[in-house]
């Protein structure tokens, strides 16, 4: 049996079994040509049937669209035509029926619609697409970090921390929950009120800080009731700890983890990035290609609000010193001030998480946010805060409990070093690699608030 793909990516004539789904199947005076996939590529295989040489040809040429079969048959190159190959079909099992009721009989169905069918969707165009790049996507980011020295890790799924406190969280219970809001967590499973992680980062430094460099990449969750294209209650993250390493060693990784992914998916995803360019974002590829040799700009956050109140632009967000830059502005940033993605650095420290490292001028922190045309925001980083001192002050003044930190202040007590991180949400990298603007669209089975399919 061979994969399609492994056909398309060198043919050889000959006798040759193949698996698959019917795309599409058409007859015309005692021949009949069928448009096979195995999901293995975006390309269909022609099948060629000939009614006088086909057993149960009635059968055959009876089949709907999304019918599953075998075929065995001869694979012949056919340069002159338009498809580069066929196999004429000697034999053929059907595997599986399929109705005429089968919601993918079109061939354009809208996203919206698509997300009603997740348990179908995988086989359209789109979404086949769109996996397959998550796929070679997925592995690029393993091949990066360990090429670069990096461990990979699993950090706790459910946890008692809510790392900085940034979101909303899923409570973890075997207790009744029509009881819940009088519950007493002592008689809890773990003894202690416990919640779906938001973020791996805490435990992430922990591991940093015994194993030089790390990475984690695994779910994530946030209960806020959000219902905006951006955001999920269940996404992927990837979070990486250095230690011995400053802001600057934080950017220049971040930007050559990007390089590299961008670069194996245009070298591994021709087709599948063709077919986004031409449905979804137009120019796509060529921007990637330009992303993936660009030097990535580097910009203090103070520079970037002189240059938003210096815009004349009408923006939704009145820019001033102090505020937390809005996806307008991220975009007029990397689309118009300089044309290419942009680290900005040094943000107010008011704005900031607690754990990120206090700049000598005392108002700002040593943090970066990674933005790039189109999308805003990609990814979010810091220099942490390794002096135990300032750490506690700055909890002190936020009025955070030192007695949930524990840990992570010990970490500070027993050989402390400096050391950086950032989070890459995975799902938001997909939607600037294929140009697809709705989160749900880029993940298998998306969950949202009131919806867990």
């Amino acid at each position: 049996m061979a994969d399609i793909k492994k056909i398309f990516d060198n043919p050889q004539s000959g006798e040759i079994t193949v698996s698959g789904w019917i795309r599409t199947l058409r007859k015309s005076k005692g021949i009949c040509f069928i448009a096979l996939t195995d999901g293995s590529t975006s390309d269909n295989i022609q099948i060629v049937a000939i009614e006088e040489q086909t057993r149960d040809y009635d059968r055959l040429t009876s089949l709907l669209t999304g019918a599953a079969i075998t075929v065995r048959g001869n694979l012949e190159l056919t340069p002159e035509a338009k498809q580069p190959f066929e196999i004429k079909l000697s034999e053929y099992t059907v595997l599986g029926d399929c109705p005429s009721d089968y919601p993918l009989q079109k061939k354009n169905h809208s996203p919206e619609f698509l997300r009603t069918i997740p348990h179908l969707r995988a086989r359209s165009n789109t979404f086949g697409n769109v996996f397959r790049v998550r796929s070679e996507a997925a592995f690029a980011i393993h091949e990066f970090f360990r090429e670069k020295g990096f461990f990979y890790v699993h950090t706790p799924i459910i946890t008692d921390s809510d790392a900085e406190g940034a979101g909303e969280m899923f409570t973890v219970t075997t207790l009744n929950p029509c009881t819940e809001n009088n519950a007493n967590y002592d008689d809890d499973f773990f003894g202690k009120h416990a919640s779906l992680t938001v973020s791996g980062q805490l435990e992430g430094e922990y591991l940093a800080l015994a194993l030089g460099k790390i990475y984690t990449f695994g779910p994530t969750f946030r209960a806020e009731r959000s219902f905006t294209a951006r955001h999920a209650a269940e996404f992927w993250m990837i979070e990486p700890e250095m230690a011995f390493a400053d802001l600057y060693d934080d950017m220049d990784i971040a930007e050559a983890m990007l390089k590299f992914v961008l670069k194996r998916l245009l070298e591994r995803c021709p087709k599948e990035l063709a077919f986004f360019d031409k449905f979804y974002d137009n120019g796509l590829t060529k921007r990637l290609c330009d992303v993936s040799t660009a030097e990535f700009a580097r910009c203090s956050y103070t520079e970037a609000i002189n240059h938003l109140i210096a815009a004349e632009v009408d923006f939704e967000y009145k820019p001033e010193w102090g505020i937390d830059l809005q996806t307008e502005h991220e975009r007029y940033l990397s689309e118009t001030v300089f044309g290419k993605p942009v680290f900005v650095f040094d943000y107010p420290k008011e704005i900031k998480a607690f754990y990120m490292r206090q700049n000598d001028d005392g108002k700002t922190v040593a943090a970066c946010d990674l933005l790039v045309p189109r999308v805003g925001e990609l990814i979010g980083g810091s220099q942490r805060e390794e002096r135990l001192d300032i750490l506690k002050a700055r909890m002190s003044e936020l009025e955070m409990d030192e007695a949930a930190y524990s840990r992570y202040l010990d970490t500070r007590r027993y050989g402390t070093v400096p050391h950086a991180g950032f989070g890459l949400g995975f799902e938001r990298l997909l939607m600037y690699v294929t140009g697809i603007s709705n989160i749900r669209d880029v993940i298998p089975f998306p969950r949202t608030a009131g919806s867990i399919y």
